[in-house]
């Protein structure tokens, strides 16, 4: 489903992409779920997409870059990219939160990350375009106002 929502892994740690990603794809089925070690690869491929909402799962702390850096090159495509971010850390400490606070970034997992908390993230996100698409269906008007705009 190469148009859906699709979620994007980063993190440097090649095992935890994999790991993320195995239990993403469990129960995800609103998009592709693709995970990447390489922060540039992930960039080009993320500015390359035709869509621009994406789910992000994004490590903290990258090789040369921080997660908030990586998010801060997509926010020119991907207007939604803080609010649809989740945040992994092995430290959450309290500059971490507060980065995330500045950002506009709800979604903090410490890691090892517990599934439950992975999914009800991943949901939650996804919940608030299906509530929007719902919106759009039941009033026309506002659907032609947003195809308009």
């Amino acid at each position: 489903m190469s148009d859906g929502l699709n979620v994007i892994i980063v993190d440097d740690n090649r095992e935890v992409c994999e790991l993320v990603s195995d239990v993403i794809k469990r129960f995800y089925t609103w998009g592709n779920v693709i995970a990447f070690s390489d922060v540039e690869e992930a960039i080009v491929y993320c500015k390359s997409q035709r869509t621009c909402v994406s789910i992000f799962v994004v490590d903290v702390f990258l090789k040369d870059y921080t997660g908030f850096q990586f998010l801060d090159s997509l926010a020119s495509k991907y207007p939604m990219v803080y609010e649809d971010a989740i945040i992994m850390s092995g430290n959450a400490s309290d500059d971490v939160v507060n980065m995330c606070i500045a950002a506009n970034i709800t979604y903090l997992l410490e890691k090892p990350v517990k599934v439950y908390a992975l999914q009800l993230a991943v949901r939650a996100i996804v919940n608030k375009y299906i509530n929007f698409a719902k919106r759009l269906i039941d009033d026309p008007d506002l659907a032609e106002d947003i195809y308009n705009f």
